[in-house]
């Protein structure tokens, strides 16, 4: 009984002890995923003040902001290109970029109200002008996410080539460079791209790459990438052609990188200069009256205001060239909503719609191939009608302002006269505070007689002299001679004589339809001014067609047909007549090279067009571009050359239009007032020197 007790007592322990074993590890198992679980969390959790939240939820304010949510909403068309389905970076950068900007130009808006606080025209223009201000911080913002990229370019294909070498595979080196962190921007794109490659129908989701490639670089590598997974990699002079091709874009980055840092350098201070005119005008106009009195009646009254207005107008005509010039098509794309923008919403009522078509030329008429003919030229995106559109609203805009403009001149001149000391002017300094006593004092009197006098027609000095003697209007003149009266009737007169003149007149009228219509052309001209400059480019087009032919010819199973895709996929400048090549070519690839040849007048690329025909019908590929891969090097300085003597071209450019506000500042609202009114007071005074003696 004891010992049958003693085997049952001994089994519950064991039980008992198994059981406690086995809570033990469970606990255990429990606390070392608790501890685990912890460890994740602190890895992960982010404090709610931290900037990565704090951009999140300023890229949500932001959105639901009217004025705001244009710019960020530009900002995101740019961004989720480089960024490929990340949407919580593209909103960071976005939200970042947006707040930077705000940041200058916030404090910005604070400078210029303490500055042109008493002149409401001034500070308006300038605040509306602060609106262009802030897409020029975005599109620097930008622009720089892009040219970090070409770098990460550089970096990506030179791990390629590593790759490559490994698995000697384009997909497999692809997705193994893909999974650098280093590089995410440059690291999505690869995926990307990947995807593409093994896609169940690639050609077609290759096409659908190129349209949201952020540069041209990726679309030659994706296709390079493509045409040797299909039709296969091969030796040329013991060489990878693959590899070779991503050499040739390797270098056509590096130099396009250089051609960016020293364009950054060239106009980095150039669109600062264009502003700081604006910014100037009311210190200078304060320092010249407090130095020189005499310039009061310039700097408060209508002429000054005129050369106000024209600096204002010239530094905004400047700052929009410059910034025209000066960029480098790295990001050159359509940013704004080209599906259904505000002028295609506008001119989608009906009344907008009747009344646009009207100054909308009529198809297959001259000038509506003129302005076809502008636009595309100038590779512009818009559709005629918002163009017209654009022009119109320009137009109306523009007359009314100027109207505006014309009546607020006569009203500063009428209250000039009211409010402008009565004395004759001192040559150098201030008045003293006795002299501005007298001088206002006098200004008073005036104003009793003016206001009692405005408006009569037939009034004569005489019936001022005679109002003057009798003390009708004040006492201050019954002591006074005739000669003093005669002299400050004179002065009345003039008086009453400037304001009555001072109503908007048939001429200002017609000066204001004359600057309606300068509106109404001005969008034409810039399409021109970008015609210019985009034939500025025209050299740095054709090397890059001959890179991607050196890369193409030597692809088995490539001819000129896909040579001429390619053209035109990658082609700005030539573009039209590229594709119409294409479109003509099934009917005839030498007739269709003809028409291009006859259409284009640019020397460099007619002799490309004349080796392709040669490719159509004679020799091969290869033997038609042979002085491509035999003269490389030589076409590769010519490049660097062409580059710099660009360059220098639109720096040349960039300069005159640069510093044009700053000598329209110094000379016309400065130097020019000060010699010229001051020769008018010297000669006035030794006139009255004279007449004394």
């Amino acid at each position: 009984m004891d010992s049958q007790m003693l085997m049952y007592m001994l089994i519950i322990i064991g039980v008992l002890f198994a059981m406690i074993v086995i809570a033990y590890i469970i606990l255990q198992k429990n606390n070392k995923e608790q501890k685990y679980i912890r460890e994740l969390q602190e890895g992960t959790k982010t404090s709610k003040y931290s900037s990565e939240v704090i951009y999140q939820k300023l890229y949500v304010f932001y959105l639901k902001t009217p004025f705001l949510k244009r710019y960020l909403l530009k900002l995101r068309r740019r961004l989720e290109i480089i960024n490929i389905d990340d949407e919580y970076l593209t909103r960071k950068q976005a939200a970042k970029i947006l707040t930077r900007s705000l940041m200058i130009v916030i404090p910005l808006t604070i400078i210029i109200i303490a500055f042109t606080y008493q002149n409401t025209l001034l500070m308006s223009i300038l605040l509306i002008f602060e609106i262009f201000l802030l897409d020029t911080f975005i599109d620097g913002r930008v622009d720089k996410i892009d040219n970090n990229l070409l770098k990460q370019q550089i970096d990506f294909f030179s791990e390629i080539r590593h790759a490559y070498h490994e698995f000697n595979m384009v997909e497999e080196a692809i997705y193994q460079t893909a999974q650098d962190d280093e590089n995410p921007e440059m690291a999505r794109q690869a995926e990307k791209i990947y995807e593409v490659l093994i896609s169940d129908d690639p050609e077609s989701e290759l096409e659908k790459y190129y349209d949201i490639a952020p540069n041209a670089y990726l679309k030659e590598f994706a296709g390079i990438s493509y045409l040797t997974k299909e039709f296969g990699d091969r030796k040329v002079d013991g060489a990878s052609l693959y590899l070779k091709n991503l050499n040739n874009i390797t270098q056509e980055m590096q130099l396009e990188i250089l051609k960016r840092d020293k364009l950054d350098y060239v106009f980095q201070s150039l669109s600062v200069i264009a502003i700081v005119p604006m910014l100037c005008l009311e210190p200078i106009k304060n320092w010249a009256m407090s130095q020189f009195s005499f310039t009061e009646s310039f700097y408060n009254g209508k002429n000054g205001m005129l050369v106000q207005i024209l600096i204002l107008i010239a530094t905004f005509v400047c700052y929009i060239l410059t910034r025209k010039l000066k960029d480098n098509g790295s990001t050159n794309m359509n940013t704004k909503n080209t599906e259904n923008p505000w002028q295609e919403k506008l001119y989608q009522v009906k009344i907008v719609k009747k009344i646009v078509d009207l100054f909308i030329p009529k198809d297959g008429t001259k000038e509506a191939k003129k302005i076809k003919t502008i636009m595309k030229d100038a590779a512009s995106k818009d559709k005629i009608q918002w163009l017209y559109i654009n022009r119109i609203l320009l137009c109306i805009v523009s007359f009314f302002v100027s109207l505006i403009l014309f009546m607020q001149l006569h009203k500063i001149t009428i209250n000039n006269v009211y409010t402008d000391p009565t004395t004759t002017y001192n040559i150098l300094g201030e008045m003293t505070e006795k002299d501005h006593k007298n001088a206002m004092e006098l200004t008073e009197s005036d104003n009793d007689y003016i206001n009692y006098f405005k408006g009569k027609h037939d009034l004569q000095q005489k019936d001022i002299e005679k109002a003057m003697a009798k003390g009708n209007i004040n006492k201050d003149y019954i002591d006074s001679t005739e000669d003093e009266i005669a002299t400050a009737a004179k002065r009345i007169m003039g008086k009453i004589a400037t304001i009555n003149s001072e109503y908007l007149s048939w001429l200002e009228v017609l000066g204001a339809m004359v600057i309606s219509m300068l509106a109404y052309m001005s969008p034409i001209w810039m399409l021109k001014f970008q015609t210019k400059m985009r034939q500025l480019e025209m050299e740095d087009e054709v090397m890059q067609f001959q890179t991607i032919i050196l890369m193409l010819m030597r692809i088995e199973r490539v001819n000129v047909e896909i040579i001429l895709e390619w053209l035109e996929r990658y082609s700005n400048i030539f573009r039209d007549p590229i594709s119409k090549c294409v479109n003509d070519y099934e009917s005839g690839p030498w007739e269709a090279l003809e028409a291009m040849k006859e259409e284009v007048n640019y020397q460099q690329f007619i002799r490309i067009i004349e080796s392709l025909q040669a490719a159509v019908e004679k020799i091969p590929i290869t033997d038609a571009f042979d002085e491509l891969d035999t003269e490389r090097d030589y076409y590769q300085e010519k490049r660097k050359e062409s580059n710099e003597r660009l360059i220098s071209r639109k720096g040349m450019i960039g300069k005159a239009i640069g510093f044009t506000p700053l000598v329209l500042l110094f000379v016309g609202y400065l130097i020019v007032p000060l010699v010229f009114i001051g020769l008018m007071s010297m000669t006035e005074a030794f006139n009255t020197m004279m007449a004394m003696e």
